[in-house]
């Protein structure tokens, strides 16, 4: 068994998320692609939409024409919406089969506020409960007991990573926290002119969804795990960049608490992580370092005043936060090394 490689199939395999997704797995030793599908472009080499991949690649084909018993795992890399129909089909016809999905369908708990903020029915309730969300760093004991695996949002794996240990710890007031976050314009997909049409998007930033934003669903969900005190502001940005996300977090510390503290304290909680990057107090940060990889660097900066502080976050929102967080997880799932594919 040890020479046995996965069998994969990719829903969406030409998005931005997914032709990543294609790139990450096509290297991965104990992987066999053998299913890329998508709506269009069928019978055509995924090598034309992305250099980088192998002209020896399967070619598109239709979700239809997938033979499930030779599949051990599904990516999902679809519009949200869509994966919870075809898992559904799928769960209980083939026990054999997982799931990894990268939309926001198994994200929220709570199939009413999943309509609220993403304005669809969910038409697979009753397996919610079934799926675990899964930033893999925080999941890593309990993933394997689940067959549909719910990748985190980019945005939330961003702010995640970087407050998760500090309110575990108590080392935050948890009633003021503010979080301004800019992304590449591949977060909102390739139909992203038709998402955002302002003027001189290419080379502009805007600011949208102040209020209600559909990643604040699933960071509420995640914090309140922790805590139901948590207050918090959360504002995206696009900015005139394919890909990369730095998320600035400002927050106040409590009496009593140093930054070389909240410093230690991330580093001691990701002390056994390979892709989680503390750097040295006081340390600027960008997007650069993690453009391409699985890591998400962090560092937590004194402002001008006394008790607060400013941890920016910065990672790849096609990989750490959608595609290399996927094979992470799948990594854990079948209890291969975690860094596997990605390094």
């Amino acid at each position: 068994m040890s020479n046995y490689k996965l069998k994969i199939a990719i829903a969406g395999a030409t998005g931005y998320v997914g032709l990543d997704l294609v790139n990450l797995l096509s290297k991965h030793p104990k992987i066999k692609l053998v299913n890329l599908c998508a709506t269009r472009n069928l019978g055509k080499k995924i090598h034309i939409f992305d250099g980088r991949l192998k002209k020896t690649l399967p070619k598109i084909s239709r979700l239809n024409q997938v033979k499930w018993n030779e599949i051990d795992l599904l990516f999902l890399s679809l519009p949200n919406g869509a994966a919870h129909n075809i898992i559904k089909e799928l769960y209980y016809k083939y026990s054999h089969l997982k799931f990894i999905d990268l939309s926001a369908d198994f994200r929220i708990k709570n199939h009413l506020i999943y309509k609220k903020y993403y304005k669809k029915k969910h038409n697979a309730k009753n397996l919610i409960n079934n799926s675990l969300y899964s930033i893999a760093e925080l999941k890593k004991k309990i993933i394997t007991n689940y067959r549909i695996i719910s990748n985190p949002g980019c945005y939330p794996t961003s702010i995640q990573l970087a407050l998760y240990p500090l309110i575990k710890k108590k080392l935050i007031k948890l009633d003021n926290i503010t979080i301004d976050s800019k992304s590449g314009y591949s977060g909102a997909g390739k139909n992203y002119k038709k998402k955002f049409k302002y003027k001189n998007f290419g080379s502009a930033t805007f600011a949208y969804s102040p209020i209600s934003h559909r990643h604040i669903a699933e960071m509420d969900q995640e914090f309140k795990k922790i805590s139901k005190k948590i207050k918090f502001i959360f504002n995206p940005h696009l900015i005139p960049t394919f890909r990369g996300i730095l998320s600035s977090i400002y927050i106040h510390k409590k009496k009593g608490v140093t930054i070389n503290k909240i410093v230690y304290a991330l580093k001691k909680f990701y002390s056994k992580d390979n892709f989680i990057k503390i750097l040295k107090q006081n340390t600027h940060l960008g997007t650069g370092n993690v453009l391409n990889t699985n890591d998400c660097e962090i560092s937590v900066c004194n402002t001008r005043y006394e008790n607060k502080l400013v941890i920016f976050s910065a990672i790849d929102n096609l990989v750490k936060g959608a595609a290399g967080q996927a094979v992470q997880n799948m990594n854990l799932m079948f209890k291969f090394k975690e860094t596997l594919g990605l390094k």
